[in-house]
């Protein structure tokens, strides 16, 4: 079919690329129209006039700088996290010989099976109970723990079972005769594992760090049921979705995309930034 009608393979590359980047210069395109554009009918693709006022009055209304740093402090930390706890329990369980291996592995995979959305309660919990933290005493009683700090953003995420088992797959294929003769030359698990492995997996580790920012930076239900015990930590997904359900979305829809082409941006820019090594990571890896 490819060799007989090769046309056909470009025309449904063209109808996926149009399909993904549409939606994408509409959002752009109304975070520069007026209030009075937005619901207009027929409908308008381009504004009358190209005018700043919307992201003025975002940074305004939802306190852009602080919901950036909330969210920027979060995904850090969430992906960092990831990269190190991933990289090192993959290379532990692909390379390190112990009792029980196999069925750390096997459990590691059945965590994947269960939705998120079940975990939250429990560590809402974990978190209100945590000892000497929030006003609590040493019994985890008396106070909020750490659902009132910016840490409860980040910590339920801090590991990934996906990571965990991303990064086994790709240390399995790699070669165990250079780990041998680094520890034979007196080098320790560690100093094996930072500068032999890690280099060698690189282009993984972008693909995982790319994933991991993404889920991180659009994280919402998580972020919303933190942010009602302390505003003061609420992120951009929550902040917007806020400003977009209590306020006359005829006024707003413009400001509300003039916020969301903000937040897209430090997600866009990685990933230009990034795009050679996530590629070659994803064949690689076999994620597609």
């Amino acid at each position: 079919m490819r060799r007989r009608f090769p046309w056909l393979s470009y025309l449904l590359v063209v109808t996926g690329a149009v399909l993904t980047v549409v939606p994408f210069l509409d959002m752009v395109m109304t975070s520069f129209k007026g209030a009075d554009e937005a619901g207009r009918l027929p409908y308008r693709f381009l504004p009358d006039a190209f005018d700043l006022s919307n992201y003025r009055a975002a940074v305004h209304q939802l306190d852009l700088p602080v919901l950036f740093r909330n969210s920027v402090v979060a995904t850090a930390v969430i992906s960092s996290s990831v990269l190190v706890t991933s990289s090192l329990a993959g290379y532990a369980l692909a390379k390190l010989r112990f009792p029980g291996r196999d069925l750390v592995f096997r459990l590691v995979l059945s965590t994947m099976m269960f939705p998120p959305f079940l975990f939250l309660v429990p560590h809402f919990l974990i978190l209100v109970h945590w000892p000497l933290a929030g006003g609590n005493d040493l019994f985890g009683r008396g106070g909020a723990g750490l659902t009132v700090s910016i840490a409860a953003l980040a910590m339920p995420f801090l590991v990934s079972s996906f990571g965990i088992f991303l990064m086994r797959q790709f240390m399995v294929s790699l070669p165990d005769e250079v780990l041998e003769a680094a520890r034979m030359d007196g080098a320790g698990e560690f100093t094996v594992w930072w500068r032999i492995v890690v280099p060698q997996t690189r282009p993984v580790l972008v693909t995982l760090g790319l994933l991991t920012f993404v889920d991180a930076w659009n994280e919402y239900i998580w972020a919303l049921l933190v942010s009602t015990a302390n505003p003061d930590v609420m992120t951009l997904p929550v902040g917007i979705q806020l400003l977009q359900d209590y306020v006359d979305p005829t006024r707003t829809t413009p400001i509300v995309m003039a916020g969301l082409v903000l937040s897209t941006l430090p997600v866009l820019v990685l990933f230009l930034l990034l795009q050679k090594h996530y590629i070659r990571g994803v064949m690689l890896s076999g994620l597609k």
